[in-house]
Order: C-alpha cells, then sequence, then structure tokens
C-alpha cells in the first residue's frame, strides 16, 4: 500500500471518529442473526480458507475452531480428518460442537480445549478495539505446533468500499504489524484480485483466484480484495508455554512430595528428622502444628503455601 493511501485511510477513521463521539459501535445477537443467515451457502472467500486449512492439515487428524463460524458451513468443507468447532455470537442451528457467545464481551475459547487450527476470517474488521486482545485469547488457544489463519480486507484497494458495519478499519502495513505482536507470520497473500472491491463471482475468475497464492509488486496493494496471514506462536510464547509448563509438573510433584525450598530435594530424613543429606538441618521449614510428636508428619514446606502455579507465575 502506498503511503498516500495509508494516510487517506487514517484521515478517514479520524474524520469519522470526530463527527461521532461514539464511531466504534459493537451489533448484538438481534442483528448477526439474520446478517449470518445469508452465509449458509459457501462463498468465495470461505472456500478458499478451507483449502488452506485443508492443506495445512496434509490428511492428519487434527481439531479446528472457527471463530465468527456464523452457520458453521466452514464445516461441509474440510476434510475427514479435521475436527470442526465453531464459535458465534449468534448460532443457528445448536449442536454440541458450536458455541454461543459474544466474542467481545467475553474471551475467545471452547472450554478447555486447544486447537491445531484456529480460523478467523471475516472476523477482525468487526473487532473494533478489541483486536489485541483477541489475538491473545487466541494465541492462548493454539497448540505448540498450531497454525491460526486469518483474512483481513485491502483497505487500500482502488475502488475502497467499506461495510457499514465495520468497526475495525485500518491500513493494512498496520494491522500487519499489530499482528505481528503476538504471532510469527509465516505467509501473508491476497484472499483474490480484482478490479472491483468485491470477490470474484465469475467462474474463470473465481478458479483463476483459487490457486493463485501470491503477492504481485505494485498489483497486489491496489487490486488485492483482502488478505490471507498464515500465522504460528512465536518462538518467545513457546518458550513461556514450556516453562509454565515445567513449573506446574514441578509444584505438582512438591504437593506430593515436601521438598526443601534451599536446596529442592527431600529433606524430611529417615524417620522424619528433618535432617537435609546437601545441607544439613533444614532452615526454611514451617510446621502446621506445635505437637512435636506430630509436626514432622505435618511439616509443610514454603513452597506449598506459596504455590507459584497458582500465583500465576
Amino acid at each position: 500500500m502506498s503511503d498516500s493511501a495509508s494516510k487517506e485511510i487514517k484521515e478517514i477513521v479520524a474524520n469519522d471518529s470526530r463527527d461521532n463521539a461514539d464511531a466504534v459501535e459493537y451489533h448484538k445477537k438481534s442483528l448477526w442473526k439474520t446478517e449470518n443467515a445469508n452465509y449458509s451457502r459457501p462463498h468465495y472467500r470461505l472456500e478458499k480458507a478451507a483449502r488452506i486449512a485443508n492443506k495445512i492439515s496434509m490428511g492428519k487428524e487434527c481439531a479446528l475452531l472457527d471463530v465468527g463460524c456464523g452457520p458453521a458451513t466452514l464445516s461441509r468443507l474440510l476434510a475427514p480428518g479435521i475436527e470442526y468447532y465453531g464459535i458465534d455470537i449468534a448460532i443457528q442451528v445448536p449442536a454440541p460442537n458450536l458455541l454461543e457467545a459474544d466474542l467481545l464481551e467475553n474471551p475467545i475459547r471452547f472450554g478447555d480445549k486447544r486447537f491445531d487450527i484456529v480460523l478467523a476470517q471475516g472476523f477482525f474488521e468487526y473487532a473494533g478495539s478489541f483486536q489485541s486482545q483477541k489475538f491473545t485469547e487466541i494465541a492462548q488457544l493454539l497448540t505448540e505446533n498450531g497454525k491460526f489463519i486469518l483474512s483481513y480486507v485491502n483497505f487500500g484497494h482502488r475502488e475502497r468500499d467499506i461495510y457499514w458495519l465495520y468497526n475495525n478499519v485500518q491500513p493494512l502495513d498496520d494491522f500487519r504489524k499489530g499482528l505481528a505482536r503476538h504471532f510469527k507470520i509465516h505467509r501473508f497473500f491476497p484472499t483474490s484480485h480484482n478490479w472491483k472491491h468485491s470477490e470474484p463471482n465469475r467462474k474463470i475468475m473465481k478458479a483463476a483466484n483459487m490457486h493463485f497464492n501470491a503477492n504481485i509488486p505494485f498489483i497486489s496493494p491496489i487490486f488485492a480484495v483482502e488478505y490471507f496471514f498464515i500465522c504460528s506462536l512465536p518462538l518467545s510464547h513457546q518458550a513461556l508455554r514450556l516453562e509454565r509448563s515445567g513449573n506446574e509438573a514441578r509444584c505438582a510433584r512438591d504437593r506430593r512430595e515436601p521438598r526443601c525450598r534451599t536446596c529442592h530435594c527431600a529433606c524430611l530424613g529417615a524417620a522424619g528428622s528433618g535432617v537435609c543429606g546437601h545441607s544439613g538441618v533444614c532452615t526454611c521449614r514451617s510446621y502446621a502444628a506445635d505437637d512435636r510428636v506430630t509436626r514432622a508428619r505435618r511439616w509443610i514446606p514454603e513452597a506449598a503455601t506459596r504455590d507459584p502455579c497458582r500465583a500465576g507465575s
């Protein structure tokens, strides 16, 4: 996107905000119940998103979460090995694998499940000021090697058309930078190229764009209708998750077998003497009672009273 186009988009957003102090409007279930019904049949972007998800799964069994799933039309396009889950503010037909929730007022989650693929196509244009928060929540849903697939409208198109329900309009570069703060972006490419700012509807144009996943210098910035992004967790996030997992395992072990907080070895000693073989008499212990007969058996290490896992460290 050119600097002039980016500047123009920012001016439009700024002017809209000045004209209306409540410019960011979040729509509720009553509207989306009707709006989602328009997507009961597969459309071009959904079909291409399904192709990407099927390719990433490589025929293996995996779990996919469709964020803003609408009528769950995507489930009909996925490979047999992909276990489909959907979440939306207005579920059309209730099902065990579908969850109805306001995705802006509530965290994006599906019970305690984690997913190999999370897909959010046509969602972030409606996220308003919640964009960064929703990126954080989705990152927590991914498995270690999971992939996050999302789409975002190219508001730098030559015939830019801003849908009246959008409340998160920004230059593509700004959106990409925001995404990169939470994920490692492996690829991003246009959903399609079109003279008009709409996905292709003629068969020959749909077929040509469906299999073309590349950026064309000077052409894509003004003719790309939307963009797909394929992301994963950054190494720093994976390392933090492994560290937390290690802490949880260590704390679980310490709750089963009290250990010395100084040298982290079992320090009750033979017959509950409390003698630590590495550091002599343990000096960090505390007792649950003053009874000298039972206190060795009821000894509670300080680490157990201040569990770092429960404290969120």
